[in-house]
This record gives C-alpha cells, sequence and structure tokens, in this order.
C-alpha cells in the first residue's frame, strides 16, 4: 500500500474536479494527523456495507469511496453465475449526497454490465429489501447512514434474497474493492447508460403499491382497526428522512385517520437541524412531537429514523404522561400481540418461530414460552433474522412470526429481510387500538406484561474510540478481556463467558461449541440469569455495551440492581 502522503498526494490530483474535495484536502496540507486519519486505511466494508464521515480520503465516504464500492459489487455479480443478466436495485434516504451517491453507484454499475434499477426518490430501506425479491434482483444497494449524525453516510448491500449481503459475499466483496485503482471505477455517460437499458428509473407503481398491499396483509386485527382506527390519534415524525409518505399512506389505508406530522420535521433535510443526530432510540428526537402530541390529543408518538428502518415509541400512561418506550420493550409489546392475537383467533401455528439478537431482553423468551413458540437467539445484526426466515423457507420446520433487535428493529412478515419501521409502525398503532377497544393504553398492556413475566430493565450504552488510535484501543480492551475475564461483578459470580470471534462457551472450564458463525462478541452470563456484554460496533468506531437483569417484585428493584451492574461493567471497560 502507498504510504499515507503519497495518498494524500494523488487524491489532490484526483480530486481537482471535485471542489469541496480538494478544498478539504488543501486545507490540511500542514496537519500530518489529520492527513492520517484520512488515509491510514480503508473505510471498512463488512455484512452491512460501509458507512462513514462524509470527506476526502480512503478512510471517508465520497464520491471514489462510493465507485469503488460499486465497482467491487459488479466485480462480484458478474462472477457470480446466479447473479448474471438480474439488475441490482437502488435507493437512496436525504442525507447529503445520498441522491448523487445512488446515481453514481447506478452508473458505475452500468459501465460494468450490470442493469441498476434507480429509484426515482426517496425510498426507505424496507422496500428496498422487498424490491430485490419483488423484481428479483441481485443485489441491492441504499445510500444511507442510518440513524447516524448528519456528517455520516453510508454504502448499505443487500443480497438476492433481500437481507443484508451474508459474510462469504461481503469477504469476496472486500477483495474485489482492494484489488481496485480509484481511477479504474469510472462510471458509465448517463445518457450512454439510459440509452442502452442499463439505467432504469423506478417510480411510484412498480414497487410501492405491492410493498403497501404486503404491510396491510400483515395486520393481526384489521377489523379492530376498521372500528376504532379513526378514534386513536397519533402523532409522528420521520426526523426528515424518507418514512414520511409509506408510513403515512399505510396508516391511512388501514383506517387510522388521525395521524398528524411534526411540520417541523416533516420534509427531509439533511442537515437534520431539529435534533443532534436522526436517532428514533434517542428520546429527545420527540421534543418536538410530545408538545404536538398534547395539543392534538393523541395517546401514541412514533419516530423514523432517515432510512425507516427503526421505530421508536412514545405512549401515555394512565395519568396523561407520555413515556418514552426501549427498543426491548416494543419488541416485546409487538410479540405478545401478534402471539396473544392470534392464539385468540386460533391461528396460532403449532411450528411457530420467533427470533431476536442475542442482546435483546430475555422478556422474550418468558413470552414465547408462555405461548408455545420457539425463540432463536441470533448474533446481533438483523441480516442473520434474514437467514434464519431463509433457512425456514428452504428447510420447513417453522413459521416465522416475528423477529427483533433492541436496536429499535422488529419485522413481523417474509417479504422484507431487514428492519421494517413501515410495518412495525402500523402493528404499534394496531396493538394500541386492540388497548382502546380493551379500556387501557398501550403502556398498561406493557405493564400487565411485567406484572405476569417479571420485571426486565435492560441497558445500552456505547464509548467513541475514533480514528487509528481508537481502533487500536479497542482491539487492546477485547484482548484483555478475553485473556482475563472477571470471575464476579458487581457482586455477581460469573458462571459463564461466550466468546463469539472463536464460537465457544466456556463454564468452569468445560468448553461447548455455539454453532453461530464467527463475530468479536464476549457475553458473560451471571447468576439469577443476569448478564452482560461487550462488542465493538460494525459499522461505528465505539464499543457497545450491554446490561440486563430482572426481578420479580418491581421494576424499582430490577432498576436499581441495572444501575449497578451498568456501573460495574463500565469501570471494568475503563479500568
Amino acid at each position: 500500500m502507498m504510504s499515507v502522503m503519497s495518498l494524500y498526494t494523488k487524491w489532490l490530483d484526483m480530486c481537482a474536479a471535485e471542489p469541496d474535495l480538494l478544498e478539504e484536502l488543501s486545507r490540511i496540507r500542514d496537519d500530518r494527523q489529520a492527513i492520517e486519519d484520512r488515509f491510514y486505511a480503508d473505510l471498512s466494508f463488512g455484512t452491512g456495507g460501509m458507512r462513514g464521515v462524509i470527506g476526502a480520503g480512503i478512510n471517508r465516504i465520497n464520491l471514489f469511496t462510493i465507485r469503488r464500492a460499486a465497482a467491487g459489487l459488479a466485480d462480484w455479480l458478474s462472477a457470480d453465475p446466479g447473479s448474471r443478466g438480474k439488475p441490482v436495485v437502488i435507493a437512496h434516504d436525504s442525507r447529503l449526497f445520498s441522491a448523487r451517491f445512488a446515481r453514481e453507484t447506478a452508473l458505475v454499475l452500468a459501465g460494468r454490465g450490470v442493469r441498476a434499477l434507480l429509484f426515482d426518490a426517496l425510498r426507505p430501506v424496507p422496500v428496498l429489501s422487498f424490491a430485490v425479491r419483488h423484481l428479483n434482483a441481485a443485489a441491492g444497494v441504499v445510500i444511507t447512514a442510518s440513524h447516524n449524525p448528519p456528517q455520516y453516510n453510508g454504502f448499505k448491500v443487500y443480497g438476492p434474497d433481500g437481507a443484508q449481503l451474508a459474510p462469504q459475499a461481503a469477504d469476496i466483496v472486500t477483495e474485489n474493492i482492494r484489488r481496485l485503482d480509484f481511477e479504474d471505477c469510472l462510471p458509465m455517460e448517463e445518457k450512454k447508460a439510459r440509452g442502452q437499458g442499463l439505467l432504469v428509473d423506478i417510480g411510484r407503481k412498480e414497487v410501492d403499491d405491492a410493498y403497501t398491499a404486503m404491510a396491510l396483509r400483515l395486520m393481526v386485527r384489521p377489523e379492530v382497526v376498521r372500528a376504532l382506527g379513526g378514534e386513536l390519534s397519533i402523532v409522528y415524525t420521520p426526523l426528515h428522512g424518507s418514512g414520511n409518505v409509506p408510513v403515512r399512506r399505510v396508516l391511512k389505508e388501514a383506517g387510522f385517520g388521525k395521524v398528524t406530522v411534526v411540520p417541523e420535521q416533516e420534509m427531509p433535510d439533511p442537515a437534520f437541524p431539529t435534533v443532534k443526530a436522526p436517532n428514533p432510540e434517542d428520546p429527545a428526537s420527540f421534543t418536538l412531537a410530545i408538545p404536538l402530541a398534547e395539543k392534538t390529543g393523541a395517546t401514541v408518538i412514533f419516530g423514523t429514523d432517515p432510512d425507516c428502518d427503526r421505530l421508536g415509541v412514545c405512549v401515555r400512561d394512565r395519568e396523561g404522561v407520555f413515556r418514552t418506550l426501549t427498543g426491548n420493550q416494543i419488541g416485546c409489546l409487538l410479540l405478545h400481540h401478534i402471539l396473544s392475537e392470534k392464539k385468540r383467533m386460533g391461528l396460532l401455528p403449532t411450528d411457530g418461530a420467533a427470533a431476536k439478537s442475542i442482546v435483546s431482553s430475555e422478556l422474550a423468551r418468558a413470552i414465547c414460552e408462555d405461548f408455545g413458540v420457539t425463540l432463536f437467539d441470533v448474533l446481533t445484526g438483523f441480516k442473520f433474522i434474514g437467514e434464519l426466515i431463509q433457512q425456514f423457507e428452504e428447510n420447513g420446520g417453522h413459521t416465522f412470526l416475528f423477529g427483533f433487535e433492541e436496536s429499535f428493529g422488529y419485522l413481523s412478515g417474509t417479504n422484507v429481510r431487514d428492519k421494517d419501521a413501515v410495518n412495525a409502525a402500523l402493528l404499534t398503532a394496531e396493538a394500541a387500538c386492540v388497548c382502546l377497544h380493551e379500556g387501557i393504553t398501550l403502556y398498561e398492556r406493557l405493564q400487565q406484561i411485567y406484572q405476569k413475566y417479571g420485571f426486565y430493565s435492560e441497558a445500552v450504552l456505547s464509548r467513541d474510540y475514533p480514528g487509528k488510535q481508537g481502533a487500536e484501543q479497542i482491539r487492546r480492551i477485547m484482548q484483555t478481556l478475553r485473556e482475563a475475564p472477571p470471575d464476579r461483578i458487581a457482586g455477581l459470580r460469573v458462571l459463564a463467558v461466550r466468546d463469539y470471534l472463536i464460537g465457544r462457551r466456556n463454564e468452569n472450564g468445560l468448553v461447548t461449541d455455539m454453532g453461530l458463525p464467527v463475530s468479536d462478541v464476549l457475553f458473560f452470563e451471571l447468576e439469577q440469569r443476569h448478564w452482560f456484554c461487550i462488542r465493538p460496533s460494525g459499522t461505528e468506531p465505539k464499543i457497545k455495551l450491554y446490561t440486563a437483569v430482572s426481578h420479580r417484585e418491581s421494576m424499582e428493584k430490577a432498576q436499581a440492581l441495572g444501575r449497578r451492574l451498568t456501573g460495574a461493567v463500565l469501570a471494568l471497560l475503563e479500568g
């Protein structure tokens, strides 16, 4: 690989026709650290594609890194017999340069002989995932950085099953990318690509109608919505992203007539001016929505991120106070809604299955056991739930009912193979209607679930480690924990350690294989079925920490124990 300074000089020449990138590089001419940060390594490409800060350099998202990623994808598809002749579907969200990056992706694919089907406007991740399957495409791409701050963008890749790219395929694409010079990844001229049929726009009718009809079929109690949907008042914020049109459409067609959109956050805006980050996981994202809900008398608030794969929810309690739900709470509410209503109608299959990530709430297990449904644990990353659905379809044995991740991702169907906030918003609204029919709130339903199965308290934190030094620090932290794991923490004994990097579970020296894909994750099983987990983020320079406890008596006692465990884990990480 070329030296950092050689790469910097080369990029000065490459960016001659890109004034913004050239100005950025010229500005840091005498800042060796800034140059190194942009050129010390290629932006990581994994099973979710790549994501990073927008800017100049090989460690940034820009026109050239997008083109090279598209070329690497095209080369993989061209070499794969099952993909030849099939198109690639491309979508984008509202982020800075997303539309341009999507078009450049299409034209690079066209230049390598791969037909590109380009959505004519913003589309969310679930619509892209659906379109890959609906249009029998070889792959899909969404230009998005999901819920990251405004300075980020990304290149998310989907396989022919509509799920995020499988690890083996991602490895091949990564190797293809590394072999390519940036100068060899030029796009085809647009007029030529259109003339040869290698670039085709997808309008409103080709996919959107089919997707909406599919989402409506996933309702469990549509007759309750038809009866009471006009009475349920909802406030919705798309947080300046791609969810505005599809979420409002599906709610309207289902029968929800009182949906008010937060006006300041309705229109697409790459600056996301009303929030620090467009992340519905953050309660602050509802700062504008809650006063509007108070004014309109709404009982439910929805928020979606820019690519509309995550859903955040606020609900009123019996006293009228809005409560922001966690991803685990939303997931367990939806799981319980689906299973209980299907059982009520005699439609719960005997081979029913649900799925959650290993870091999501164990409350889901208690619910599934109660309804006789098998719960599968998968690694973090919704692609693994997508793979599980594919296995069920190919091998039989189970009927998929619902899957979720604590990071605000949910799915109840099989025509989409990624998190679907449109689907989740509709189901949450339906669950609220069922509660309205019973004379309770959705928040009271959650309390009923806790009373029956126990009080579960989970926490998710992250610590940022930016740049080259940060990457090395993350590696050292994980290595130290592997070599010297604690035997007690917060007064709780560590009963077993699962190391997903080697696929082994160690319980007092008894080592067993776990049978899951390799991932850099450490999971610590504690006494009384409490646990904590540590893993580096796959898309950002940070370590994520998860803690989970439960208590039979009250949420207050569970939360007190959870705070003690979380503090101890943070001390372990920082010590």
